[in-house]
């Protein structure tokens, strides 16, 4: 995604890369994230997250899903944050709606069909309601449609939410202070902060359904980034102290390393899949979001190049992040099948090692013959 910026930027001084529209960077970000989910996943999956101190650390690798939810806040609202600088015309909706469809659904199709006919564990108890709730993305809604294989896609069935709701977003930002683009990062770290509350909330939910699995609950994630996109596109000849700091990738990658370390304890929920207090849901989200803010911040705010993240490989591992998120949890159940090896019963590094081989030629094989073919018809069809 590309985009224009109004900052300026003397011949002496070099510009930072976000201000160049896409960043390499981010693309190697995004590929750590969805290896660091399969870590977790397998993690608990050989019962290596039971390890102690090391394994409450493996569990909270699901905070990678704090770094795409980050990622989607910033890339997505970056169009709204320099139209509103330079007084430009957002992005279409329905144009935008389109490119994010194509952009998610087939592939993901193609996953849940594979899934609810093909692995037994699934197949057994893929009913009609599965197969909708999971086709439409709206498990987190539905009673036990999160079934074997596709247990991960809560977070894209949240992702999708928010998908949907951005334009709304956009509009009331917009409504609220009209194009006054010096109201819009408080308004974005407002919303990220009165988010962290939704946990505190009693929503009603039929069983089986907790409302802290919906959007609202993670909007702190996604705020994130949408104030990164505020502030990258803000006009900065002398930058404050506090947008130095948050360039720092010393200062920020600590940052979210205390954070990580920190939700690897009581404070963001018990170990296992016991379901914490309000409080505690409250504290994980913002931790989360220290966790995606800090990570980012110096690729999209800082001066330098980051050789590893912005390396080849990386930049092939974050094209096929997508992949590697939706079929992982898969080929992790036929690892276990082919291989002989009982679930929670240990092989943590074996399994690790297997699960990535297996996984990176389907997320390759996905996004040449699907992703990128279908992203690119619609591309030519609207624009």
């Amino acid at each position: 995604m590309t985009t224009t910026t109004t900052m300026p930027v003397t011949s002496a001084e070099p510009r930072p890369a976000a201000a160049r529209g896409f960043v390499p960077a981010l693309e190697g970000m995004r590929g750590l994230a969805a290896l660091g989910v399969v870590l977790t996943h397998v993690a608990f999956q050989t019962g290596a997250s039971g390890i102690p101190l090391l394994g409450r650390v493996f569990e909270r690798f699901d905070m990678a899903v704090a770094v795409f939810f980050g990622l989607s806040g910033f890339l997505l609202w970056r169009p709204h944050a320099a139209a509103a600088r330079s007084l430009g015309t957002a992005p279409s909706a329905g144009r935008y709606l389109l490119h994010r469809a194509a952009r998610i659904l087939p592939a993901y199709w193609v996953v849940v069909c594979a899934v609810l006919i093909l692995l037994p564990t699934a197949a057994d108890s893929a009913g009609r309601r599965v197969w909708v709730a999971n086709l439409a993305l709206i498990q987190v809604f539905v009673p036990l449609t999160l079934t074997d294989g596709l247990t991960q896609m809560w977070s894209l069935s949240v992702e999708m939410a928010f998908y949907l709701v951005l334009p709304l977003l956009a509009f009331a930002v917009v409504w609220l202070r009209g194009r006054s683009a010096r109201w819009r990062a408080p308004i974005v770290l407002a919303l990220g902060l009165i988010s962290l509350g939704w946990n505190l909330l009693p929503v009603p939910t039929p069983n089986a359904i907790h409302a802290d699995n919906w959007l609202p609950g993670y909007l702190p994630w996604f705020a994130a980034g949408m104030l990164l996109a505020e502030l990258v596109e803000t006009p900065v000849a002398d930058p404050s102290r506090w947008r130095r700091i948050a360039a720092n990738r010393w200062v920020m990658w600590s940052l979210a390393l205390i954070a990580l370390l920190a939700s690897s304890t009581d404070l963001a929920g018990p170990a296992g899949l016991a379901r914490g207090a309000s409080w505690q849901y409250v504290v994980k989200m913002a931790l989360g979001a220290l966790i995606g803010f800090g990570l980012l911040a110096p690729l999209i705010l800082g001066r330098h190049r980051h050789r590893w993240l912005e390396s080849r490989l990386a930049a092939v591992i974050g094209r096929w992040s997508y992949g590697i998120f939706i079929w992982h949890l898969v080929v992790l159940s036929v690892v276990f099948q082919i291989f002989g090896i009982i679930p929670f019963h240990g092989m943590f590094p074996q399994v690790l090692v297997l699960t990535v081989l297996f996984t990176l030629p389907l997320s390759a094989a996905g996004y040449a013959l699907i992703e990128e073919p279908v992203r690119r018809w619609v591309r030519r069809r609207v624009g």
